[in-house]
C-alpha cells in the first residue's frame, strides 16, 4: 500500500497490474461506496485487471480506510468536492490519462460529477449502484443502518477496514440523513458526459431503485444497461461474475 498526498491530505493507494495486459488499454480507476475502502473491495480489482487488461488503480477518499480523517461535518456537495477538485488532482499527481471510471454508490455518483463537470478526460465510466437524485428508499435504509451501528457489532467489523470507524460512519450517516441533502441531485451534470457508459444495478438494491438508471440513460447519449436480478447494492459480491463479464465486454467495446 502507498500513499499520496492529495489537496494536503495523504490518502492510501494502489496500482494493480493485470496478469493479461493489453496493448492501449487505459487504467481503472476505482472509487468506492459510501462506507469503503481500498481493503474493502477484496480481490475485485484484481479480477477486473486480469479479465480486461487494465491496470487497477484503487484508493480511498479521505476519511476512509486508512487515509487522513476527515474533523469538520461533510456538507451536501462533498460528492461534488470528490469528483471536481480530489479526484482529477489524484490522477493528474499519478499521471494517469484518459482513465476508466469504475464507481460504486456514492462512488459512482462522484464519478458522473466528475464527467459531467468535464474535470478529465475519460475513455470511459462504470457506474454500479449510482445515486443520481435522492429517494424514499434510500433514506429509509440508511436510516435503519444508523440503528444497526447503535445496537449491533458493525463498527466493530467495520474496524477492520477503517482506522477511525466511527468518523468514517458517522461521517456518511448523518449528512445523508441531513434535511438539506434531501434535495441533492447530480441530473445536471449528466447531458455533458460524452463518455460511454456502463450502468450495473440490482434488482434488489435497498439504497436504490431503477430510477437512478432511468435518469441516466434518459439524460447520456451512449448507455449499456446491466440489470441483474437475485442482487442488493453490492452487485460485485452478489453477482461477481456476471459483473466481471459486463465489465470485460464494455471495455473490448471502447477497445474496438
Amino acid at each position: 500500500m502507498q500513499t499520496i498526498t492529495v489537496q494536503n491530505h495523504k490518502l492510501e493507494f494502489v496500482r494493480l497490474p493485470s496478469s493479461h495486459p493489453r496493448s492501449g488499454a487505459p487504467s481503472m480507476v476505482f472509487l468506492h461506496e459510501g462506507l469503503g475502502s481500498v481493503a474493502m473491495w477484496q480481490d475485485f480489482p484484481q479480477r477486473v485487471a486480469d479479465a480486461t487488461g487494465c491496470e487497477a488503480v484503487v484508493y480511498s477518499r479521505r476519511g476512509y480506510g486508512r487515509s487522513d480523517p476527515i474533523a469538520a461535518p461533510r456538507t451536501t456537495r462533498y460528492m461534488h468536492d470528490e469528483g471536481l477538485v480530489v479526484l482529477p488532482d489524484f490522477l493528474d499527481q499519478l499521471g494517469i490519462d484518459h482513465p476508466i471510471l469504475f464507481g460504486h454508490s456514492d462512488g459512482a455518483s462522484i464519478a458522473l460529477i466528475c464527467a459531467g463537470g468535464r474535470q478529465c478526460s475519460l475513455s470511459g465510466l462504470i457506474v454500479m449502484a449510482p445515486h443520481v437524485l435522492v429517494e424514499d428508499i434510500s433514506i429509509r435504509s440508511i436510516a435503519q443502518a444508523k440503528i444497526v451501528y447503535q445496537t449491533t457489532d458493525l463498527g466493530r467489523r467495520l474496524g477492520r477496514y477503517h482506522a477511525h470507524v466511527d468518523s468514517t460512519f458517522w461521517g456518511w450517516n448523518d449528512i445523508w440523513l441531513h434535511p438539506d441533502f434531501l434535495a441533492w441531485n447530480i441530473e445536471e451534470y449528466l447531458p455533458h458526459i460524452t463518455a460511454p457508459i456502463l450502468a450495473i444495478q440490482g434488482e434488489d438494491d435497498e439504497y436504490g431503485t431503477m430510477e437512478q438508471i432511468h435518469r441516466i440513460t434518459s439524460k447520456c447519449k451512449d448507455v449499456d444497461v446491466v440489470k441483474l436480478a437475485d442482487c442488493r447494492h453490492s452487485p460485485h459480491k452478489d453477482q461477481p461474475e456476471a459483473v466481471i463479464t459486463a465489465v470485460a465486454e464494455f471495455v473490448a467495446r471502447i477497445l474496438g
